[in-house]
């Protein structure tokens, strides 16, 4: 039997339901979001975003022209970006649900890469189960499925007294587009036995409503962030996001 998941020691956690106009926008401000934490400007926060045009996110380190049929996306005028934080690649677009975590990386279930996958994933493991009333698994290092089959990545980017943990969920994707603007990738969990990702993934096919209701719930973030970086976004978006130097680094 599994220990109890690990009792929320944050004193508060906001909520921010915002998606911004452009993938770059998006990106930007889960980066924002996370300095503004290292600042001391801002507090642990739960963002939650729905992109509404698709795009290729490549992990920090992913090789771009590996990890992304990078033909395809320019015939079909899909931006590739690079994210700040590890993982692998994945094509989001409308049917994604998307979230955020500031979380502090100090004290408590946090303090390490392996416990903070721990103790985040074991608390969405619990909030899906009770939502989707079904058994909901977690594999890889931090993936989230039913019956092998995966509906969400999430990886982390950490600075020194905050980390970022985001990630993603299927809710009603295209998958077959995933299948033309991302080839096999060059790194999988054992689990995938090797199958293309339309055998893969799976949607949960709920409305977005309810999984953000059970994400807020999870994390107590009962109160809105007033005050968002939009500065710095901006200044990320400028700087970082839209510059191929950055996304085409690799």
């Amino acid at each position: 039997m599994e220990a109890p998941i690990a009792t929320l020691y944050y004193t508060t956690v906001l909520h921010c339901d915002l998606t911004l106009p452009t993938p770059a926008e998006n990106l930007a401000c889960d980066e924002a979001l996370l300095a503004a934490c290292e600042s001391g400007a801002a507090d642990s926060v739960l963002r939650l975003w729905e992109p509404t045009g698709h795009f290729v996110v490549l992990g920090y380190a992913n090789q771009a022209a590996r990890e992304a049929n990078l033909d395809f996306c320019r015939w079909k005028g899909i931006p590739v970006l690079r994210r700040c934080s590890g993982g692998g690649t994945v094509l989001q677009g409308p049917g994604c649900l998307n979230y955020a975590l500031i979380l502090s990386s100090q004290a408590g279930p946090c303090g390490s890469i392996s416990s903070a996958n721990e103790f985040i994933m074991r608390r969405h493991q619990a909030a899906l189960a009770e939502l989707l009333q079904r058994p909901v698994e977690r594999r890889g290092h931090t993936d989230l499925a039913i019956g092998g089959l995966k509906f969400s990545g999430n990886a982390q980017r950490r600075h020194d007294r905050w980390l970022l943990f985001h990630g993603s969920f299927l809710l009603h994707f295209d998958l077959e587009l995933i299948e033309s603007a991302l080839p096999m990738p060059s790194r999988q969990p054992d689990y995938r036995l090797g199958r293309p990702h339309d055998a893969f993934l799976m949607n949960l096919e709920i409305r977005a409503h309810l999984l953000k209701a059970a994400l807020i719930k999870a994390w107590e973030a009962l109160h809105p962030l007033t005050k968002t970086p939009l500065e710095e976004v901006r200044r990320l978006v400028r700087d970082k996001y839209t510059n191929d130097a950055w996304n085409l680094k690799f």
